[in-house]
């Protein structure tokens, strides 16, 4: 049975340094912020801010004395970056240590004793399938992990792993912008194996780029907005949500009335015909 995450997800890559750089006391009203809007799981990585936003959300929590209990923990770990560790090339690693190493430097970063869930962060042709079951099995043996997943990996790389060990996530660029993983098997594979689907940049580049694409969703968003009197990021939200894949966004902003307005993306029910609308202008043509 996977661990209970909240149905949004709070991302905090750009908590830190590599862009908000909330101090302690910003951090903590904003972690207590998403608890009181019922988003209660925080999605990490020990990349994020160059291998410092880790370090920098425990302080922070330590410091909210929210009781461990009520939040949940994701981290991920793999990517090897040039800058924040001692390394010549951008690279991956999975070695059985490695990963051991990783984990119990993020549960210290983030001044806990468990993840409740721990991915690896993306896929490297060298992994070996053994000795990354070898170290998940350890960490879950001794408490220091809940569930493990993976984040970016295509059906066959999760079934080369799942062969090996439990795999209860997986973390993928989703969104009405960035629909492949619905039409490439990625979410039928995870239907089929109990694998939940987080999606990272939930609403897409529909706020971010001025091209074709993005203006037909924004004029049909306007119209959408009128008939169900909810926000276009909401309503970006909800055509996620409809998936029967059971995805869970993972929002990363810290705007405080965006917050407040994530879990409103629950409760809205959109239509078979406007979920379909959404697509079809994010494809340019009707469906076949």
């Amino acid at each position: 049975m996977q661990t209970k995450l909240s149905p949004i997800i709070a991302g905090t890559m750009n908590w830190g340094i590599w862009d908000k750089k909330l101090n302690t006391s910003e951090m903590a009203h904003l972690i207590q912020l998403c608890i009181e809007n019922q988003i209660t799981t925080f999605d990490h990585a020990d990349i994020y801010g160059g291998y410092t936003t880790e370090a920098d959300f425990g302080k922070a929590f330590a410091q909210s004395k929210i009781d461990r209990k009520d939040i949940q923990l994701i981290s991920k770990c793999g990517i090897q970056l040039t800058h924040g560790r001692d390394n010549k090339i951008k690279h991956y690693n999975y070695s059985k240590d490695y990963i051991i190493w990783s984990a119990e430097q993020s549960l210290k970063n983030l001044q806990t004793d468990y993840l409740d869930v721990f991915l690896l962060h993306r896929p490297s042709p060298l992994m070996e399938a053994d000795e990354i079951a070898e170290a998940v099995e350890k960490l879950k043996k001794e408490g220091k992990i809940i569930d493990f997943g993976l984040s970016n990996f295509t059906a066959w790389q999760t079934e080369l792993i799942r062969q090996k060990t439990e795999i209860s996530y997986n973390q993928i660029q989703f969104s009405a912008t960035h629909h492949e993983a619905m039409l490439d098997g990625s979410f039928d594979y995870m239907q089929m194996h109990n694998i939940r689907p987080m999606s990272w940049n939930p609403l897409g580049t529909v706020f971010r780029e001025d091209i074709e694409q993005t203006r037909r969703l924004k004029k049909l968003l306007a119209e959408l907005v009128k008939k169900y009197h909810f926000g276009s990021d909401t309503i970006l939200l909800a055509w996620i949500l409809k998936h029967p894949a059971r995805v869970l966004p993972v929002a990363g902003t810290v705007n405080v009335a965006r917050i407040q307005a994530l879990m409103k993306a629950t409760e809205l029910q959109l239509e078979q015909e406007d979920w379909f609308a959404i697509w079809t202008e994010s494809m340019g043509n009707e469906v076949p």
